[in-house]
């Protein structure tokens, strides 16, 4: 188990009455947190658990380090410090290297020696899986496809043929990278005819891809997700989209294709994104909110109404459909005004 002195110095900290030497068991929240354990101060909302917390030391800023009772961990910016810390406790992962009695790889594919393929796994012709790569429990890899160094599938997860994955990529259970795109165009008939999708999938180093998030293959070029972007869970990316470095997407976010998102965007759980739009670098869109036009410009964007008591709600709604009509008499009022000279 790391001390205080090792948890400080991998997270850049500053101890405050703390012995360096003291050993930490784990990490906890203000209000269960005992001795040996470290905790955090992240948000306002917790700030009244920290006077009575028993933890051994509590990560937050100089702030509020200035009233804690405990021996305090002084950080710049305590969730990043946070996240930096945790790594020492987190389980490792399993070491084997191997194939699997049941899993099948072709012969021609190309796969290092240090990898892992679990059970149930296949793995399909062509495809080059690189150092250090794990792919766990029914997980199939496309004809084609590659996985960069130290690539993680965690399990079940289905990568299409030629899609390309980055280095350190870490893709959670049930995630779909490649499969087609809704492509489709109406004929005469009223009949729906499929559009080859001829492209694939781009994913760069460092991206997180959440449980049951779909990302297809482009219709012509690729889909890219650029480098060190991180996907929460059950996100679709349609055909053609590409997410700029860095930016962070929550639960259950649709894009619809052809879509452009620059770098460093945060984008709310829910949301919604029009297809063929382009939104600039730096922008938030808050949750459940939905994007019909271009976001040209650096900011926080939002749409929708909050949640409201019933009650309230159904007044809200009645008197939204009112709008209409009061519009039309307010501007017929206008009118007969300026015909009049009236003031």
């Amino acid at each position: 188990m790391p001390t205080l002195g090792e948890v400080a110095a991998v997270a850049n900290l500053r101890l405050q009455g703390c012995d360096a030497a003291t050993v930490v068991t784990g990490v906890a929240p203000l209000q269960r947190a005992g001795p040996g354990y470290i905790s955090f101060l992240t948000h306002p909302r917790y700030r009244q658990y920290l006077a009575a917390t028993r933890a051994a030391a509590v990560i937050l800023s100089a702030e509020d380090a200035a009233g804690c009772p405990a021996p305090a961990l002084v950080a710049d910016n305590p969730q990043v410090a946070y996240a930096r810390a945790a790594t020492l406790f987190e389980p490792a992962p399993p070491a084997e290297t191997g194939v699997h009695p049941t899993a099948w790889v072709s012969p021609g594919a190309r796969i290092a020696a240090d990898v892992w393929i679990g059970p149930h796994c296949t793995v399909e012709a062509g495809a080059v899986i690189g150092a250090g790569v794990f792919v766990g429990p029914n997980c199939v890899i496309g004809a084609g496809a590659t996985l960069g160094e130290k690539t993680r599938l965690v399990a079940q997860v289905t990568v299409c043929h030629r899609v390309r994955l980055g280095r350190r990529v870490l893709v959670h259970p049930g995630a779909v990278i490649g499969s087609d795109g809704f492509g489709l165009a109406l004929d005469r008939g009223g009949r729906w005819l499929k559009i080859p999708q001829l492209g694939s999938v781009l994913v760069g180093d460092d991206v997180e891809i959440g449980a049951n998030t779909t990302i297809d293959r482009g219709a012509l070029e690729d889909t890219v997700i650029e480098e060190g972007v991180k996907l929460d869970n059950q996100i679709q990316v349609a055909h053609n989209v590409r997410i700029g470095a860095h930016s962070a997407l929550a639960g259950c976010v649709g894009i619809a294709g052809s879509v452009r998102i620059g770098r460093h965007c945060m984008v709310g759980g829910g949301a919604g994104i029009a297809g063929h739009l382009e939104i600039a670098d730096r922008v938030q869109v808050t949750g459940m909110s939905l994007v019909t036009k271009s976001l040209a410009e650096p900011g926080i964007y939002s749409s929708g109404l909050a949640v409201e008591p019933n009650r309230t709600w159904n007044k809200i709604s009645a008197r939204l459909r009112q709008l209409d009509g009061l519009f039309r008499r307010l501007t017929a009022l206008e009118k007969t005004i300026d015909q009049d000279g009236s003031t």
